[in-house]
C-alpha cells in the first residue's frame, strides 16, 4: 500500500478514523472531482478561489490568465492549500446535533511552481480538457501561440496531502433511537442535464452523450 507520509498539517485530529492516507484513494478523489478551492494569503488576508484542475501522477495542475493575481501570487512560492470535495449524501439523524454528510475530500498543502516547459504546458492544457470531458481534446483545434502566451499553468506536488471520508448511516445517541423521527441517508450524485446545442446542426459526439460518469 502506497501511503503519503503524515505531517502535522495533514494529520487529522477531528474524527481521525475517517482519515485516508493511501495514494490510490487520494488520486481517485482528485480524478473524480471537477472543482478545487485554492487557499492562500494575499496582502495579509486569506483568499479562497474556486477553479478547475487536473492531475498527472503526483502533481496537480491549475491554470488561468497570465495576468491572474492568484496565479502570479502562487507562482512566487507562497504557501497554498488546495481542497477537493465530493458530496455523496445528506445524513439525517434523530437529532439536529447528529446530522451529517457523507463525503470524500482531499486537502493538499505545498508551494506551486510555474510550468515553463512548452511541452509540459501543452500537455497540462490537454489534461484540463480531458479531465472535464474525456475525448474532447482530440476534436479541438490546437491552442494558438498567443493563447499559450496568455495562459499561466502552475504545478503543485501532491506530497503533503490527506483525505477524509465519511460513509454510512446516522450515528444517533442510544437514548434517541426510539424517537418518532425518520432517519437515514439521502444519496446525492452529480448528473448532467439535457445538452443545449450551439453547433449549427453538428451532431452531439458520443463522448458527451454517453459519458459514464453521469
Amino acid at each position: 500500500m502506497d501511503l503519503i507520509p503524515n505531517t502535522p498539517r495533514t494529520t487529522l485530529r477531528r474524527i481521525p478514523q475517517n482519515a485516508v492516507y493511501e495514494r490510490s484513494a487520494i488520486d481517485a478523489i482528485l480524478d473524480e472531482g471537477l472543482i478545487c478551492h485554492v487557499g492562500f494569503v494575499l496582502d495579509n488576508k486569506p483568499v479562497v478561489i474556486p477553479t478547475s484542475f487536473a492531475r498527472a501522477k503526483d502533481h496537480l495542475y491549475i491554470h488561468g490568465s497570465a495576468a491572474s493575481r492568484m496565479l502570479l501570487t502562487l507562482g512566487s512560492g507562497v504557501d497554498v492549500c488546495v481542497t477537493v470535495t465530493l458530496l455523496d449524501g445528506i445524513v439525517f439523524a434523530r437529532s439536529a446535533f447528529n446530522h451529517s454528510m457523507n463525503y470524500r475530500s482531499v486537502v493538499i498543502f505545498g508551494t506551486a511552481s510555474v510550468v515553463d516547459d512548452a511541452g509540459e504546458k501543452l500537455e497540462a492544457l490537454r489534461l484540463f480538457a480531458e479531465h472535464i470531458v474525456p475525448g474532447r481534446w482530440q476534436e479541438l483545434r490546437a491552442p494558438k501561440p498567443l493563447e499559450l502566451k496568455a495562459t499561466l499553468v502552475l504545478r503543485l506536488p501532491i506530497e503533503e496531502a490527506s483525505a477524509k471520508v465519511r460513509t454510512g448511516p446516522p450515528e444517533d445517541d442510544p437514548d434517541d433511537m426510539n424517537a418518532p423521527v425518520w432517519a437515514g441517508v439521502m444519496p446525492l450524485a452529480l448528473r448532467k442535464g439535457e445538452l443545449i446545442e450551439d453547433s449549427n446542426g453538428i451532431q452531439v459526439p458520443d463522448y458527451l452523450r454517453d459519458d459514464p460518469r453521469f
